[in-house]
């Protein structure tokens, strides 16, 4: 979790990186991202922002996460039926972790997958470019509440 002048720096240098206009508005909303050790949707930014007293569209800050994401300066994810959640990962390919009780992500940097990958793509006649893959489940802080 990044805050204050280091969440600023992070934010113009991310969107400078991939090509991408630091203007005030996209600034703050990856400035807010940045502030989330996990992830969130476009809606919780939104709401997040507004309650700092932010003047700032809700379709902005969709616009801006969608642009960010086709960038490749955002990873998105799925465990949140009907809407993408919206994280700042570490470069490089990885996977994910997800708890479905507190929301926690947890990145995975190793990868034995390509083999695996490569074989059942090339079984059922296709050429794999790249895969993602989310594991969804319940983690130990949530299972010990039950």
């Amino acid at each position: 979790m990044r805050t204050g002048r280091e969440a600023h720096r992070y934010a113009t240098e991310l969107l400078t990186k991939h090509g991408i206009a630091a203007t005030p508005q996209r600034l703050v909303i990856v400035e807010e991202l940045a502030r989330e050790d996990n992830d969130a949707t476009a809606a919780q930014l939104y709401d997040r922002l507004r309650r700092k007293g932010v003047n700032i569209g809700q379709a902005t800050v969709y616009r801006t996460l969608a642009l960010m994401h086709e960038k490749g300066a955002v990873d998105t994810l799925t465990h949140h039926a009907g809407e993408l959640c919206y994280r700042l990962c570490n470069e490089g390919h990885h996977h994910h972790l997800m708890c479905t009780g507190c929301h926690r992500v947890v990145e995975l940097d190793d990868c034995d997958l390509d083999s695996w990958v490569r074989e059942s793509a090339i079984r059922h006649g296709f050429v794999p470019t790249s895969h993602e893959l989310e594991i969804v489940g319940v983690c130990a802080d949530c299972r010990s509440l039950t």
